[in-house]
């Protein structure tokens, strides 16, 4: 019998929930430093006089950098092992958002943000990789189904209580106290984080001879030379998920980094435009799990195939959105389909599919390399939407970047619709099939 299908013993599972909260828990850390500009850049523009379009320089410089940090972490993550790249990104993180509560320059912001942005690239290859050698495959879609909720918890606890903080004492004491927060969750990871069983004296759960059902055939090995990595780094189906995670991640950072200004734009007070901005985050969770879930029991392995059904929910999501007119809290809860489609493929591009295609031992790389290609997204939404708020009129902004979300909604589904025949034709040249 396969050494995934044996029961675990107590110690094994002891130490699996010590690497899930550490790592669900370090991710959430990784926003807590990353992302409290997103919600204060109305405020600082007040304070500084720059007017509000300007702030998407800022966040461009943190985004641009966290695209070159994701292939940079992609391969020091395949060298050095997961832990060794979350201590040491969340640390320059940490000492980078203290920097931010100090700051009194639009160049001091510009800088340090670039500096955040290749330390916080760290983040997400770093904890898939940290949990990849934990899991079964059989279990895989279900467990990271839950476990892939971090980054959206993470966005209603870094909104929720850097709101409060912004609202109650001003936008430099909320980068202070997702500060000193963040020190607790750099001290779990150094204490519970560990790469594989093998580091604490268990055997490792799967065998590296064992057949994965891999789209991409790769070494399992702990250390592979360069020709091996770029091998299965720029594989054509690692470029074709990238470019399905490029729509996601346009999407999703967009509404992260707008949506809080617009609800304040469209009339709520600014705690309440960041409160009910988290509905979006909130179904996501729900869309998240669910997701997981069908696609061990239903799709039976076919993450591509359950991207492209969210892709079409993230159009009619969208539809829902312009249609809502100008009522903020409409549009809220309107934005909430978008969530809820959304975070499915969000999840399952760079969790349980970059685990999949080329096996545990890969899957630190494979996520950089996706999540490398998909934070070109990002960029792009970030200086575009920017423009379209360099107007007088901020609501034509407004409706201009919601018609630009759907056109990107209807990319997603293209592109993942090319990604599911994409991948049939590799597992029916393996003699693989999807089912």
């Amino acid at each position: 019998m396969a050494i995934e299908l044996k029961p675990l013993g107590p110690e094994y599972r002891v130490w699996r929930w010590k690497i899930l909260t550490s790592t669900y828990i370090a991710y959430i850390g990784y926003y807590m430093t990353r992302k409290i500009f997103t919600i204060c850049k109305t405020r600082i523009a007040e304070d500084f006089g720059w007017e509000l379009g300007d702030t998407a320089y800022i966040w461009a410089s943190f985004l641009i950098a966290y695209a070159i940090g994701q292939f940079l972490n992609s391969f020091i993550g395949r060298k050095w092992g997961p832990r060794v790249i979350l201590l040491g990104g969340l640390g320059i993180s940490i000492v980078c958002n203290t920097i931010f509560g100090f700051s009194n320059s639009f160049e001091n912001f510009i800088l340090f943000m670039f500096i955040n942005g290749l330390a916080q690239a760290s983040g997400w290859p770093g904890c898939i990789g940290g949990i990849s050698r934990w899991l079964r495959s059989h279990e895989r879609g279900t467990i990271m189904g839950i476990w892939t909720t971090n980054h959206i918890v993470a966005n209603i606890v870094y909104k929720s209580i850097g709101g409060f903080l912004l609202a109650s004492m001003g936008w430099r004491w909320s980068f202070f106290g997702m500060t000193i927060l963040t020190l607790f969750v750099w001290a779990l990871i150094l204490l519970w984080q560990r790469d594989r069983p093998e580091d604490v004296g268990l055997p490792p759960i799967i065998d590296k001879e064992e057949d994965y059902g891999q789209a991409i055939k790769a070494s399992q090995e702990d250390h592979i030379p360069v020709s091996e990595y770029l091998r299965v780094a720029f594989n054509p189906l690692i470029f074709i998920m990238g470019v399905a995670y490029f729509s996601v991640k346009f999407l999703r950072y967009a509404l992260d980094s707008w949506l809080p200004s617009f609800l304040n734009i469209q009339g709520l007070p600014v705690d309440q435009a960041s409160y009910y901005s988290m509905i979006f985050d909130i179904t996501g969770v729900v869309g998240t799990i669910v997701a997981g879930y069908v696609l061990d029991r239903w799709f039976r392995g076919n993450w591509a195939g359950v991207c492209f059904v969210c892709s079409v929910g993230t159009i009619l999501g969208y539809i829902a959105v312009m249609y809502a007119g100008v009522n903020p809290i409409l549009i809220a809860f309107c934005f909430g389909i978008v969530g809820f489609m959304l975070y499915g493929p969000d999840s399952l591009l760079t969790g349980a599919a970059a685990v999949a295609v080329a096996g545990e031992a890969n899957a630190v790389a494979i996520t950089g390399v996706i999540n490398g290609i998909g934070s070109i997204g990002p960029v792009v939404q970030e200086l575009v939407i920017g423009k379209f708020m360099k107007t007088e009129n901020l609501q034509m902004g407004i409706d201009r970047t919601n018609m630009l979300g759907l056109i990107m909604s209807v990319a997603l589904a293209v592109s993942t619709a090319f990604l599911t025949w994409y991948l049939y034709r590799v597992h029916e040249k393996n003699n693989k099939p999807l089912d």
